[in-house]
Protein backbone atom coordinates (compact mmCIF):
# COMPACT_ATOMS: atom_id res chain seq x y z
CA UNK A 1 0.00 0.00 0.00
CA UNK A 2 1.10 3.31 -0.33
CA UNK A 3 2.01 5.59 2.21
CA UNK A 4 -0.52 8.53 2.28
CA UNK A 5 1.23 11.14 4.32
CA UNK A 6 -0.73 13.04 7.47
CA UNK A 7 0.32 16.51 9.17
CA UNK A 8 1.22 16.41 12.74
CA UNK A 9 1.55 19.84 13.52
CA UNK A 10 2.07 23.15 11.30
CA UNK A 11 3.60 26.60 12.33
CA UNK A 12 3.40 29.13 10.54
CA UNK A 13 5.50 32.36 10.23
CA UNK A 14 5.41 35.94 9.99
CA UNK A 15 6.18 36.01 6.13
CA UNK A 16 3.24 33.54 5.13
CA UNK A 17 5.03 30.34 5.05
CA UNK A 18 3.55 27.46 7.16
CA UNK A 19 6.64 24.68 8.51
CA UNK A 20 4.79 21.44 8.03
CA UNK A 21 5.03 18.58 10.25
CA UNK A 22 4.56 14.61 9.11
CA UNK A 23 3.88 11.48 10.69
CA UNK A 24 6.90 10.04 8.86
CA UNK A 25 9.02 12.48 10.98
CA UNK A 26 9.94 14.81 7.65
CA UNK A 27 9.51 18.34 7.78
CA UNK A 28 8.17 20.41 4.61
CA UNK A 29 7.84 24.68 3.88
CA UNK A 30 4.67 25.50 2.59
CA UNK A 31 5.01 29.26 0.65
CA UNK A 32 1.45 30.28 1.16
CA UNK A 33 1.95 33.82 -0.68
CA UNK A 34 0.82 32.51 -3.94
CA UNK A 35 -2.44 32.05 -2.19
CA UNK A 36 -2.66 34.48 0.03
CA UNK A 37 -5.71 37.00 -1.12
CA UNK A 38 -7.30 34.72 -4.04
CA UNK A 39 -10.78 33.45 -3.60
CA UNK A 40 -11.09 31.29 -0.25
CA UNK A 41 -7.65 32.51 0.88
CA UNK A 42 -8.63 36.37 0.47
CA UNK A 43 -9.34 36.59 5.02
CA UNK A 44 -5.46 35.51 4.95
CA UNK A 45 -4.07 38.15 3.97
CA UNK A 46 -4.72 39.53 7.24
CA UNK A 47 -1.45 39.12 8.83
CA UNK A 48 -3.17 37.67 12.43
CA UNK A 49 -5.91 35.94 10.86
CA UNK A 50 -3.07 33.71 8.87
CA UNK A 51 -1.01 32.90 12.31
CA UNK A 52 -3.78 32.44 14.62
CA UNK A 53 -6.15 30.56 12.15
CA UNK A 54 -3.27 28.00 11.35
CA UNK A 55 -4.38 24.41 12.49
CA UNK A 56 -3.97 20.32 11.82
CA UNK A 57 -7.05 19.62 10.59
CA UNK A 58 -8.49 16.58 8.56
CA UNK A 59 -4.92 15.33 9.15
CA UNK A 60 -3.73 18.50 6.96
CA UNK A 61 -2.64 22.16 6.99
CA UNK A 62 -5.70 24.41 7.40
CA UNK A 63 -7.46 27.76 8.25
CA UNK A 64 -9.76 27.43 11.10
CA UNK A 65 -11.57 30.80 9.76
CA UNK A 66 -14.43 30.62 12.23
CA UNK A 67 -12.53 29.92 15.26
CA UNK A 68 -14.94 26.61 15.49
CA UNK A 69 -12.23 23.79 14.65
CA UNK A 70 -15.27 22.27 12.31
CA UNK A 71 -13.33 20.57 10.23
CA UNK A 72 -16.30 21.06 7.35
CA UNK A 73 -15.59 24.85 7.75
CA UNK A 74 -11.89 25.46 7.08
CA UNK A 75 -9.78 26.21 4.51
CA UNK A 76 -7.30 23.04 4.20
CA UNK A 77 -4.91 21.72 1.83
CA UNK A 78 -4.64 18.50 0.53
CA UNK A 79 -1.88 16.55 2.06
CA UNK A 80 -0.05 14.77 -0.45
CA UNK A 81 0.21 17.49 -2.44
CA UNK A 82 1.86 19.50 -0.04
CA UNK A 83 4.04 16.54 0.92
CA UNK A 84 4.89 15.49 -2.74
CA UNK A 85 5.64 19.68 -3.82
CA UNK A 86 6.83 21.38 -0.98
CA UNK A 87 10.46 21.36 -0.18
CA UNK A 88 11.85 19.55 3.34
CA UNK A 89 13.83 21.84 5.51
CA UNK A 90 15.32 21.36 8.83
CA UNK A 91 13.62 21.91 11.90
CA UNK A 92 13.06 25.99 12.36
CA UNK A 93 15.10 26.13 15.08
CA UNK A 94 15.16 30.38 15.36
CA UNK A 95 11.29 29.85 15.91
CA UNK A 96 11.96 28.70 19.44
CA UNK A 97 14.88 30.84 20.54
CA UNK A 98 13.22 34.34 21.99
Amino acid sequence: MDYYPEVIQVIPTEDFEVYIYFDDGSIKLFDAKELIGKGVFEPLLDKGKFLNTCRVLNNTLAWDLKGNYDETECIDLDPLELYRTCPDVEEPIELFIS
